[in-house]
């Protein structure tokens, strides 16, 4: 019970990053976005969660670790609840930042309380392959539900599902999860904002750059803004008492470069999700339950590797696992990138799909092992919450990233220029996956003498 309620939360989080966004098109109209606006649908919930989940993850430490998951599944619910009835773009917008705010609460405490429930060894293996399937296979899963909820009622349901859900988990948790013992402390208020507010000014400096141009004063006054703010978030958590951040987790090579990785896998994959969708629907002329549907072998694969990975990891080695994973993902991408007018779904698409989840399936548990590996148990929360605030940074840093490339390929015309944005936005995923593979190559296997990432590989 204790598993399935943490990755009920985590699964019900990730897919609200993608659950939308096989419904874009009809929030296009219904709402009046603005092409380079309707990034923000995804990017306000990414922000906020991203950027507050470090805040998030010391809250547990500092307040219980149940009694926090709580409070913040009560806010996401009603959040998504808002969200649902959105009558305008600004109402949907805050909503959904509102939202990121309570996944921000509640994620850092699904892997925390993983991490103290399970002993280190195969029972927790099994536990994070779990989790790292939720991760990896819960935004393509978020896809084919929104664009069954999208064509069959309305892409108001894709919100409205969370609701029962949400109380479900509040009347479930206070009877099984265990609470953690409360530790004193302050809160890094000043730490959470720059990391917000700097994250949020180099996203919208990307997604202005696509509307006004890299030459914008405003464009250019964002990447300053958010360098700055960034810049301060650092020196901040070096003289805080009590950071929310603590740098001595990034004292281990591999797991500053388990951080790193992550941001940039997922940003390829983010931005992949956004891209094809469109292609799906604007190009290929399926409706949103077919653009969902279209993902759904690559779901099925990344959870099946679930049962895979933790048998094959004691003999292959957690780094070589991943490293071959991010390999095939790469692979898989290049090929993708190659779309045209003409491509059929059947082998062309489905084909590279398949590779791309048996990466995903592959790479995410051993990235995720990696990047709590060797945490003192004081520290779990601020390791799981580094982890979650590397996904969803990678999330909005690839689709705004991208953004711009869509648009500079002329994306927003006819059908034959939508699909050379798209292209031209599948091969910005290419150089993000190839990105993640160096820095896996350099910082994880290739580690300086340090026993973290020997502890990792022996126990699988």
């Amino acid at each position: 019970m204790v598993l399935g309620i943490i990755l009920a939360c985590y699964l019900m989080i990730i897919v609200d990053i993608s659950v939308i966004i096989t419904a874009l098109p009809d929030i296009h109209s219904a709402l009046e976005f603005s092409s380079t606006g309707l990034s923000w649908v995804q990017n306000a919930y990414a922000l906020t969660f991203g950027g507050l989940l470090l805040l998030g993850a010391r809250a547990g430490d500092i307040l219980g670790r149940r009694r926090v998951f709580v409070a913040g599944i009560s806010l996401f619910t009603l959040a998504s609840l808002s969200a649902g009835l959105a009558q305008s773009a600004t109402w949907l917008l805050t909503a959904r930042a509102v939202q990121g705010v309570g996944a921000a609460i509640a994620a850092p405490s699904t892997l925390a309380l993983l991490t103290v429930t399970f002993r280190e060894g195969p029972e927790r293996t099994r536990a994070i392959a779990w989790y790292s399937a939720v991760a990896g296979g819960g935004g393509s899963l978020g896809l084919v539900l929104g664009g069954a909820l999208t064509q069959w009622i309305s892409w108001r349901w894709g919100l409205f599902i969370n609701v029962p859900i949400g109380v479900l988990l509040v009347a479930l948790a206070p009877r099984y999860l265990p609470e953690t013992e409360r530790e004193p402390g302050r809160f890094d208020l000043a730490g959470a904002a720059f990391s917000t507010l700097g994250m949020s000014g180099v996203v919208y400096g990307f997604v202005r750059a696509a509307a006004e141009g890299w030459g914008d004063r405003l464009t250019i006054g964002s990447f300053a803004g958010g360098a700055a703010l960034l810049a301060a978030f650092v020196v901040t958590e070096m003289g805080a008492e009590q950071p929310i951040t603590p740098l001595r987790l990034f004292a281990s090579r591999e797991r500053s470069g388990a951080y790193a990785a992550r941001i940039l896998v997922v940003s390829g994959m983010y931005a992949m999700f956004f891209f094809l969708t469109q292609y799906f629907q604007g190009v290929s002329g399926f409706g949103p339950l077919e653009a969902g549907v279209a993902f759904l072998p690559m779901t099925l694969l990344v959870f099946a590797m679930v049962q895979v990975v933790p048998r094959v990891a004691p003999r292959v080695g957690s780094t070589r696992l991943l490293g071959g994973g991010l390999l095939l993902a790469l692979g898989g991408m290049a090929w993708l990138s190659q779309i045209d007018d003409g491509t059929q779904y059947f082998p062309e698409i489905a084909l590279p799909l398949l590779l791309v989840g048996a990466s995903m399936g592959t790479a995410l548990t051993p990235l995720t092992q990696a990047g709590i590996a060797g945490v003192a148990p004081e520290d779990a929360g601020a390791a799981s919450g580094l982890v979650n605030t590397a996904h969803q940074l990678g999330g909005a840093l690839g689709i705004s990233v991208l953004v711009t490339v869509f648009t500079a390929a002329g994306g927003e015309g006819s059908a034959h220029e939508l699909v050379q944005g798209v292209a031209s936005s599948l091969t910005g995923s290419v150089v993000f996956l190839a990105l993640g593979l160096l820095v896996v190559v350099v910082a994880i296997a290739r580690p300086a003498r340090s026993s973290v990432m020997t502890a990792d590989v022996a126990c699988g």
